[in-house]
């Protein structure tokens, strides 16, 4: 590892070799706190919803379950997480869950304490004893304590090959000066947050302050300072996850840096107090700085508790709800118009057909984004659905509003058709969102390739659907019989081409081909998500005209050309 000469000073060190075994076993600490965590999530992650659902309502009882359940799951990330869902759901408020914050800051100091003990020579044995269990036992709950124990040993394995690797620091003088700058309250702080934001763990930045201490290589002062950064570096995971994401869950995620960065700032001036202090208690110095990271964070948790309300409130303030920029919102539905049933029903019908004209887009889209697009552009074509789901729920309320109101008999039956109608409408939207789109990401993991003559069955199979919806559209609109009885009349239409796609897929699965079964059960599935939009289509077509049940269907007049929408 390095050449050490008889006077104790390292005259050279193999920096290649210690830094790969620095960088691997750290990569073990963390792959093994991993599955450590990914193992007692399975086994406590239900049991700790219910205790979070519970024991929230109070402050105390909420910075307990908090501790708890962190120390449980040994992941304050596991904890936020839980926490964002109960607040999204509206199970909790953003001021019940600030309590379960501070506690699962204290939960997370267990990490510190399991690794200050010194049974890094038993390593191998929770290894292998893991594996073993988490191999051979026949209960799922059994088979994850045996992987949990697994992730407990790799851990302490880790250490020991980030100790071996190291030990050769012991004697080089450069490396113990740099550690004693360290000594610089500020300048530790600082490195221990810049080293836990990169690496993301602040439990890794405590192995690591404690496999030096160990070694001799820095000082109890040192290792308090860059734990009390690590405090910090920590809030940057919890950053990181909330971007892009509802206010609640930045909320939360702001609230983890706040209390963190004022917690170290109160106790700057009293930092020799807490080495006096854990010094007294004693234990060696790893023992001691893990116990230091204990009392930070309990202490903190306990002066923060009685202002939960107001710091509540400021993080509220900093991180303001605000409207989305691309908010969809009502165009034409007006809930002035509701003694005016008739006028009302006219608004919801010129609403709906907003939402059509977007649903009809992503059915042009959605076949060539399908056969030969990227992902960027299905993922395009899929955001767009999140303006029907909003449009059909401001259409569907307000007709819920409409249906309160005094409605002659041609008024109720009319709202029901366009409930019908809009529904009819959200669910061709969710097939092409949810399965077309899936299909499509299907093809592109798979290499599948559609032949030409199959390509060319399902495009105009696909063009009978999409001329099917424009005529039901006009019918829509205008009530125009002659429209919906040509969307009635193209079903012996639609029903030919999807035989003779069906037909044409049946001969290709012999041909000996790459990915033949893949690529068949591809195009079956195309043909059939595209046969139940043209079913919603002709359910539109049918609400539209009522009487059309009545009409003749066999016309041989094709229906007039559908107008623009």
């Amino acid at each position: 590892m390095g050449a050490v000469s008889a006077v104790g000073e390292a005259t050279s060190v193999d920096w290649v070799t210690l830094i790969v075994g620095m960088a691997g076993g750290l990569a073990l600490f963390l792959f093994g706190m991993d599955r450590m965590t990914d193992s007692l999530r399975t086994i406590a992650g239900n049991r700790a919803k219910a205790i979070l659902g519970k024991l929230t309502a109070n402050r105390v009882f909420g910075l307990a379950t908090g501790a708890g359940i962190t120390a449980l799951v040994q992941s304050s990330s596991v904890t936020t997480v839980l926490l964002v869902g109960f607040v999204s759901a509206g199970l909790m408020t953003f001021v019940q869950a600030i309590p379960v914050i501070f506690g699962a800051n204290i939960g997370s100091t267990v990490t510190a304490q399991l690794i200050a003990f010194n049974v890094t020579t038993v390593s191998l044995v929770f290894i292998a004893a893991g594996f073993v269990f988490g191999t051979l036992a026949r209960r799922e709950s059994h088979r994850a304590q045996g992987r949990a124990l697994l992730g407990l040993g790799l851990m302490f394995f880790g250490m020991v090959v980030m100790s071996d690797a190291m030990s050769p620091l012991r004697s080089y003088q450069p490396f113990i000066d740099a550690m004693a700058t360290l000594d610089n309250l500020f300048l530790g702080i600082l490195v221990g947050a810049l080293f836990t934001g990169v690496i993301q763990s602040s439990a890794a930045t405590a192995g690591v302050v404690i496999v030096l201490s160990g070694l001799g290589l820095i000082s109890l002062e040192a290792g308090i300072a860059i734990v009390l950064g690590a405090n910090i570096g920590t809030s940057v995971t919890a950053l990181l996850a909330a971007i892009g994401k509802p206010r609640d869950a930045q909320r939360t995620a702001v609230a983890h840096l706040l209390f963190n960065v004022i917690g170290v700032l109160i106790w700057i001036p009293f930092v020799g107090f807490l080495v006096s202090f854990v010094d007294g208690i004693g234990g060696g110095i790893p023992r001691e700085i893990a116990n230091a990271h204990t009392v930070f964070n309990i202490f903190n948790a306990l002066v923060f508790l009685p202002f939960v309300t107001p710091f509540a409130h400021l993080v509220e303030r900093l991180v303001p709800d605000r409207a989305p920029k691309d908010a969809i919102t009502p165009r034409y539905i007006d809930l002035g118009l509701l003694k005016t049933p008739q006028l009302a029903l006219a608004k919801a019908r010129m609403e709906m057909m907003r939402m059509a004209s977007r649903v009809q887009g992503m059915l042009v889209l959605v076949l060539p984004a399908m056969l030969d697009g990227d992902i960027d552009e299905l993922g395009d074509i899929e955001a767009l659905d999140d303006e029907v789901d909003a449009l059909h729920g401001l259409i569907v309320e307000y007709l819920g509003h409409v249906s309160q109101e005094a409605l002659s008999k041609d008024s109720s039956a009319e709202l029901v058709d366009l409930l019908e109608a809009t529904n009819a409408l959200e669910a061709i939207g969710d097939i092409v969102e949810t399965n077309l789109i899936g299909l499509g990401r299907q093809r592109i993991e798979a290499s599948i390739e559609v032949s030409e003559g199959t390509r060319d069955l399902i495009e105009a199979y696909h063009r009978s659907v999409v001329e099917a919806l424009e005529y039901a559209l006009v019918a829509l609109t205008q009530k125009d019989i002659d429209a919906a009885r040509g969307v009635a009349g193209m079903k012996s239409t639609v029903k030919q081409a999807e035989l003779e796609a069906l037909q044409r897929q049946s001969e290709r699965l012999v041909v000996d081909e790459p990915n033949r079964v893949a690529t068949y059960r591809f195009e079956v599935d195309v043909i059939a998500n595209l046969k139940r939009i043209f079913y919603f289509t002709r359910r539109i077509a049918r609400v539209s005209v009522p009487d059309l049940e009545q009409a003749s269907v066999g016309s041989d007049q094709p229906p007039r050309a559908p107008i623009a929408t």
